[in-house]
């Protein structure tokens, strides 16, 4: 079959799947009305052979070459139904959808259920359309497959999954079986963190809750230096005894208690001038600074005000808001 009619047959059966369809939520039951089947050029190419024999035995009244072209014609016509059996009935469901940062490749968990007690094999998964089909797994009966498909992001914000390609060609090749599958689902993307980002804007007054950077009060020790730790912290005598030759490494001067200076990541003080992709990524950059080194953070952008916190939960619910800034929720 032609590429072009091929490409023509697809986009009208999608476009009439999902005018009766759309977007679908939950498990999905691969119907019969949804599976279609076509012959692919192995096939069409086999019938031509079949007409030849046909032909042939006819022409020379061939009792063999009837035999052998009624059998092969039952191997094809056999061929159609265990290539649509391969694929109908098949369950789908979303599984995780984790955000990513823009220029990230999103990934989207697919999982294939197989409640009927027959094994399908090279089952072909991808987004519809690709150049090329990236996924293939087997399903055992009364098993399950995991398939991770994986999407290119570019911009912050809502990323909606594309329709979803399930084919086969199990077992002889002769035919190609296909179904689609547009799932209720979108990925979550965040600004891409800047590279060269400024230093965290540690600042403000004075408190006594313990969060922030410790104070100057009391000395508690020598430790290890650690990525931000202030220069006039630096134990320049006990660095003057190490040889680096044997493993010497920085040493800061630890301090506890006295006034502590609050972390605020302020969007609304950063300069205007400065391109407002620009500012959300410096924010995003901002806020994986201050979780990689455990520092409390609180977080204000656009009105929304985040407590001073730490951890998974206030990381996600901060690049959240970033990656949603002037974007509604249910775009």
């Amino acid at each position: 079959m032609p590429p072009e009619l091929t490409q023509l047959i697809r986009r009208k059966t999608g476009r009439w799947v999902f005018r009766r369809t759309g977007v679908e939520n939950g498990e999905v039951l691969l119907v019969q009305r949804r599976v279609f089947i076509l012959p692919t050029g192995a096939g069409m190419g086999f019938c031509a052979l079949l007409l030849l024999l046909l032909v042939g035995s006819i022409n020379y009244n061939l009792g063999l070459g009837f035999a052998l072209t009624f059998l092969a014609a039952t191997c094809w016509v056999a061929d159609i139904w265990f290539t649509y059996r391969n694929l109908a009935q098949l369950r789908l469901r979303l599984g995780r959808v984790p955000p990513v940062f823009a220029g990230e490749l999103a990934q989207l968990e697919l999982r294939l259920l197989n409640r009927t007690r027959l094994d399908r094999y090279a089952v072909w998964v991808d987004f519809d359309p690709a150049p090329e089909v990236r996924h293939v797994t087997d399903v055992a009966a009364a098993g399950s497959a995991v398939v991770t498909l994986t999407l290119p992001t570019a911009a912050r914000g809502w990323l909606a999954a594309p329709r979803v390609r399930l084919d086969t060609r199990f077992p002889l090749g002769l035919f190609r079986a296909w179904s689609y599958w547009r799932p209720d689902a979108r990925v979550l993307v965040y600004p891409f963190p800047e590279e060269t980002a400024p230093p965290l804007p540690v600042g403000g007054a004075a408190s006594v809750d313990g969060i922030g950077h410790a104070g100057d009060d009391n000395f508690a020790g020598i430790r290890s230096y650690q990525p931000g730790d202030a220069l006039r912290h630096l134990a320049w005598r006990q660095i003057a005894r190490l040889d680096p030759a044997y493993g010497g490494q920085l040493a800061t001067k630890h301090f506890e208690g006295g006034g502590r200076d609050e972390l605020v990541l302020d969007f609304d003080a950063m300069p205007t001038f400065v391109d407002l992709e620009l500012r959300l990524s410096r924010m995003a950059r901002w806020v994986l600074d201050a979780e990689k080194r455990g520092l409390p953070y609180a977080f204000r952008i656009d009105g929304r005000r985040f407590g001073a916190a730490s951890g998974d939960a206030h990381r996600a619910a901060c690049l959240r808001a970033l990656a949603l800034y002037g974007i509604a929720e249910d775009e």
